[in-house]
């Protein structure tokens, strides 16, 4: 570290060199950090490069997942919603059999990891819509998911955002293959490729914010396997809801206040 007296006071890096303030005096320092060839080969770093692999399987996992919940996840997540849900990954892997940096992603074993995984946080579903409902459920080759819920007053169990005039509840549902690390690839690869980031979602009619919803809401997701899940493929199930706003007969969806968590995991 070195003090720079020039008249010329910079700030960030320029050819390896950081120019930085720091109690009211500017001070130079080389860049710093470890070489990555020293981390890719050093024995003295076999546990970061460890950490390394099973950091990337965990972001891989994740974003595995959101594809499988489609488009719907940009509506409802907030901004930190891919890391938090690395983080769940994370754990679900620490759990997993094998080797430190290279334990399998077993996702049914560790389902309830997912399960009640809000997808905004600062908006969690039950602050939006708390009326009663069941779990979403599935058939029995884990294939096609229903979610019902009984006919309710929107006035007792919703709360909109303002300017809010009518809402849709959501399903969306994906599978989740396992994980396991591939040697040859050095990476980690999907147990059941062909059952794995699929999804779809369905939308319920548009509910006018106004009185009872006038019967019960059933919303159907299928996703078109036509046989038995792979018992190393979870089924996950998200619900929510969006809000939108009528606008001389057009309804237009609000950045606010939606909602969505992982309601099943099976």
């Amino acid at each position: 570290m070195a003090r720079n007296k020039s008249y010329i006071k910079l700030e960030g890096t320029l050819d390896g060199l950081t120019f930085y303030e720091k109690d009211g005096q500017s001070f130079v320092r080389t860049k710093g950090g470890v070489n990555k060839n020293r981390i890719e080969n050093d024995p003295a770093f076999k546990r970061t490069r460890e950490n390394m692999q099973e950091f990337g399987g965990s972001a891989n996992v994740g974003k595995a997942l959101r594809s499988a919940l489609g488009t719907v996840v940009k509506l409802m997540s907030d901004s930190y919603m891919a890391a938090r849900l690395s983080g769940i990954m994370k754990r679900i892997n620490s759990n997993g059999p094998g080797f430190r940096g290279q334990r399998s992603f077993e996702i049914l074993a560790n389902s309830d990891l997912l399960k009640g995984f809000e997808l905004n946080k600062k908006d969690p579903l039950s602050t939006q819509f708390f009326a009663p409902y069941s779990a979403p459920s599935l058939n029995a080759n884990r294939d096609v998911i229903t979610w019902l819920v009984p006919d309710f007053d929107t006035d007792s169990f919703i709360s909109a955002p303002e300017g809010a005039t009518h809402c849709r509840l959501v399903l969306a549902a994906g599978l989740l293959s396992d994980y396991t690390f591939e040697t040859a690839l050095n990476s980690y690869e999907p147990v059941n490729e062909d059952e794995n980031a699929i999804g779809s979602a369905e939308f319920s009619r548009d509910i006018p914010l106004k009185g009872m919803t006038g019967g019960d809401t059933t919303l159907v997701v299928d996703l078109g396997i036509g046989a038995a899940v792979a018992p190393t493929t979870a089924t996950v199930a998200a619900i929510g809801i969006v809000f939108y706003q009528e606008i001389n007969g057009a309804l237009y969806e609000l950045a606010q206040g939606n909602a969505m968590k992982i309601a099943t995991v099976g």
